[in-house]
């Protein structure tokens, strides 16, 4: 099936996926509408409603008559008339009761319908729809180049071929009114066709044109969104975002339009909360309110140079601001708050995850040099001749001469509760602390690992 209602140059495939209309890539799906009366079986004398809706590219829409009672299906290419003459081309968007209740809900009326739809596109029609798509990007280029040359404020953002060549629609975006007199004249020389130029609003041509929002979707004007409300920074204050306009603004440089989609749940939720409660007054001092909870309906609160937030219901909050009205001081916050709200000590977002210490690589290289080191001790050969782990300690010890005059023979367990005098039985390591060990007033020497001299 083919694409008709896109930004695409060739009309009948998405310029992102290639998927030939089956997907929502630059609003190939924007004016799809779910016929939620098809299953319904009608009356036997059921005539069928006589109007067509059938969409266009962009976000146009419009009402048809089927005088001759074609057999059409959603999603079938008809050509109709077009207002100024000639024919278009459009696809069909909803059939049966349901385009009665469009028309009531876009108040429009029967009798206003006048044009009507001339037949099925045959391959030729569909063939020549085809070539004016092809010419709409040339177009708009050679365009944006005559309104640079004549110095006009005006940026053409899009433009709308009619399927018989007749016509070309130009979309522009501008501050303030236009002299394009002299514009007109020179595209109608360049082109020979009929111009048509209307006036777009910056969301319109976000729409037209598409893009990734920051979200990381598609925006929402391209895709679903048709019906453009009123954005204000009130609703962003209500949701308790930050007023930063490079956040808040979306891709046309307007505010967000989801900026509204929540804002009917936060406005039920703020009738709950208490006004004017910038601060609650205890006899341990003014707590300033630091964060409210809307939906858990809970307000915290902090005293001066603390660091730890109270968490304090409504119910409560109201009971103590109904308090100080009354020239009544609480002891503290603590009193009125649940078990369950526990003090909340403030994040600290300075150095959540140490990348502002200098030093953080210096320490994962300390650990590395400790592990090595411990790996070199371990193969590292005993002063006795033999490695560590060939002999066991006791061996070793029974091989060097006791100097220090203690009768310990290899081998033979030490009673219990019994301890050489010099607190080590190794002589080589009490001959180096006698070595490093300065001479006393009375020029003895301490043997035995320690030993005081007698009188």
């Amino acid at each position: 099936m083919g694409c008709g209602s896109c930004s695409t140059g060739g009309g009948c495939s998405p310029a992102g996926c290639k998927s030939n209309g089956s997907c929502l890539t630059n609003g190939c799906s924007k004016l799809d509408v779910y016929d939620w009366l098809s299953h319904m079986d009608m009356p036997v004398n059921y005539k069928p409603f006589p109007i067509v809706e059938i969409k266009f590219k962009g976000s146009r829409k419009e009402f048809f008559l089927n005088n001759d009672n074609i057999y059409l299906e959603n999603g079938d290419l008809v050509v109709v008339e077009a207002t100024t003459g000639g024919y278009d081309i459009g696809h069909v968007s909803i059939t049966g009761e349901l385009v009665r209740m469009q028309m009531v809900k876009r108040r429009v009326k029967e009798e206003d319908v006048l044009k009507k739809i001339y037949r099925r596109a045959t391959p030729a029609d569909v063939d020549k729809w085809k070539a004016a798509k092809d010419m709409e990007w040339e177009t708009m280029h050679s365009a944006r180049k005559l309104a640079l040359s004549l110095n006009l404020s005006m940026k053409l953002s899009d433009v709308d071929y009619q399927a018989d060549k007749s016509k070309a629609t130009f979309y522009y975006t501008a501050e303030g009114r236009v002299d394009f007199r002299e514009l007109i004249k020179k595209m109608a020389e360049t082109f020979r066709i009929r111009i048509e130029m209307r006036q777009i609003g910056m969301r319109q041509e976000a729409s037209r044109l598409g893009g990734i929002g920051s979200c990381g979707r598609e925006l929402c004007c391209s895709t679903w969104l048709t019906d453009f409300k009123t954005v204000s920074t009130s609703a962003a204050r209500y949701q308790n975002l930050s007023l930063n306009t490079l956040k808040l603004a979306g891709q046309c440089g307007k505010l967000k339009c989801c900026l509204n989609y929540e804002l009917d749940t936060y406005m039920d939720a703020l009738k709950h909360i208490p006004e004017n409660v910038n601060y609650l007054k205890t006899l341990k001092g003014e707590a300033r309110l630091q964060k409210t909870d809307i939906f858990k309906k809970q307000m915290w609160f902090s005293y001066p140079r603390e660091e730890s937030w109270i968490a304090v219901p409504l119910a409560r909050v109201k009971e103590i601001q109904q308090m100080n009205r009354d020239g009544v001081l609480p002891d503290d916050l603590l009193v009125f708050v649940e078990i369950e709200n526990e003090p909340v000590k403030a994040p600290d977002y300075e150095n959540v995850v140490g990348q502002d210490s200098l030093t953080r690589l210096d320490e994962r290289n300390r650990n590395t040099n400790k592990k090595k080191n411990k790996n070199r001790n371990k193969n590292k050969p005993n002063p006795n001749g033999s490695p560590n782990s060939s002999q066991p300690r006791a061996a070793n010890v029974a091989a060097q001469p006791n100097t220090a005059g203690q009768q310990n023979t290899g081998g033979q367990p030490r009673p219990q509760g019994q301890r050489p005098e010099g607190g080590n039985n190794n002589p080589n390591r009490n001959r180096n602390r006698n070595r490093n060990r300065p001479n006393r007033p009375d020029g003895n020497r301490g043997e035995g690992g320690g030993d005081k001299p007698t009188p």
